[in-house]
């Protein structure tokens, strides 16, 4: 009897389950998600729009469009390390509201340049504007996500507010792409900078909408601090998701059809309540697994099926495993965290998320020149690598997690 109740209490504890409590859902806490997901849609708008832009407007060859859409990736990275002493120092939303607001200015020039018709003078003007909006976008989602967030919810409700929350800026992943190919098609880019821009003071006027309580500042905090930005120990999560995501930033840059992102959006929803019956008592290590496996799957069939239905059954393959992949990743960061480090796992697996994305694209225009068959086969060898690492990473998380 008593092998047979540890077994039970084992599974329990590696199961997939996560609790949902129906008080979370208040007023603050959904403005905060709708935010988050307004803010992904800012940038995820330009992934598929900006490239055709860059080379027919300001003739940009494809390899510099390649590179400008990366350096959002790196600028992610640039104001990290001073997110603690910012929300420390000062109101922790006013802080993410002024960088919403940069990443709106940086949005506005853009436009003003389309509107006048003008071109650049140089291609590093563009690498300069993609890297400061990176950095704008990644400050606002690191407050956004690792404080603001969590400030909304019970203690005991953070981990599910968390994975709640995130599922919003995961479905911008395919709604962003989409609604920026529909209204450049119909409209032009000028009016995809106009979304973005309207998405962008959307989540300005949502944070000033909430009431968060003041809070003393602290005068020693450093300047400069791994604390909210990122968890070096792990490392080898972060290495394991970016291959996931550099394989969907070279998806993202080859396929420029509207239905495979709807059918994207479709595969995110059967993820989620996949999560909920399928998954919800599984073992921990199945729901990579299966996400690993579906995007396998679908990459094979896109790349040697031409079939109608092969546009309708790969993207929703691909949706239900980037959300499923997703989904546990953001739990695995939270549970390896230690005391007070979940706003900091949170970070690590923003920036994990986004450059890999972000370097994906830039991957795909710049050295694979956006040839659609070269962008299948390279995100395939990724997924198969991820899947091989996956392997001993989850093996070191079960030996290293703290929660």
């Amino acid at each position: 009897m008593q092998p047979n109740i540890n077994r039970i209490i084992t599974t329990r504890m590696n199961s997939q389950s996560t609790p949902v409590h129906i008080r979370l859902w208040h007023k603050d806490f959904w403005l905060m998600a709708i935010a988050n997901f307004l803010l992904a849609m800012s940038v995820y708008m330009l992934v598929p729009t900006m490239p055709a832009w860059l080379m027919e407007t300001q003739e940009f060859s494809v390899q510099n469009a390649g590179i400008a859409m990366a350096a959002f990736g790196v600028g992610l990275f640039a104001l990290g390390a001073f997110i603690s002493y910012l929300v420390q120092h000062y109101r922790r939303n006013l802080v993410c509201i002024y960088a919403v607001l940069m990443e709106a200015l940086l949005i506005g020039a853009l436009y003003y340049l389309d509107g006048l018709h003008m071109r650049v003078a140089s291609p590093i003007i563009i690498y300069v504007q993609r890297f400061a909006m990176g950095a704008a976008f990644g400050l606002a989602q690191m407050v956004l996500t690792s404080t603001l967030i969590i400030d909304t919810s019970e203690s005991f409700q953070r981990t599910e507010a968390n994975h709640s929350a995130a599922w919003f800026s995961r479905f911008a992943l395919s709604m962003g792409p989409m609604a920026g190919l529909v209204i450049g098609r119909q409209l032009g880019f000028q009016y995809v900078l106009l979304g973005t821009l309207g998405c962008a003071l959307a989540v300005i006027l949502m944070v000033l909408m909430v009431n968060f309580p003041f809070r003393a500042p602290q005068d020693d905090i450093p300047t400069v601090s791994l604390d909210r930005f990122f968890l070096p120990h792990g490392f080898p999560l972060f290495l394991n998701l970016q291959l996931v995501t550099l394989a969907v930033g070279i998806i993202l840059s080859v396929v420029h059809v509207e239905q495979f992102y709807s059918m994207m959006m479709v595969g995110f929803a059967v993820a989620i309540l996949s999560q909920r019956f399928v998954f919800k008592n599984a073992e921990l290590k199945s729901e990579v697994v299966t996400g690993l496996i579906l995007m396998g799957v679908a990459l094979l069939m896109l790349i040697t099926r031409h079939l109608p239905i092969v546009l309708l059954a790969a993207p929703l393959f691909i949706g239900m495993g980037v959300g499923l992949i997703g989904a546990r990743f953001l739990l695995f960061f939270i549970k390896l965290s230690r005391h007070c480090q979940r706003g900091t796992s949170q970070s690590t697996f923003l920036l994990g998320w986004e450059s890999g994305i972000a370097w994906g694209v830039g991957i795909g225009l710049a050295v694979l020149k956006g040839d659609v068959l070269s962008g299948l086969v390279a995100a395939l060898v990724l997924v198969i690598v991820a899947s091989v690492m996956y392997h001993f990473t989850h093996n070191w998380f079960t030996n290293n997690k703290n929660r």
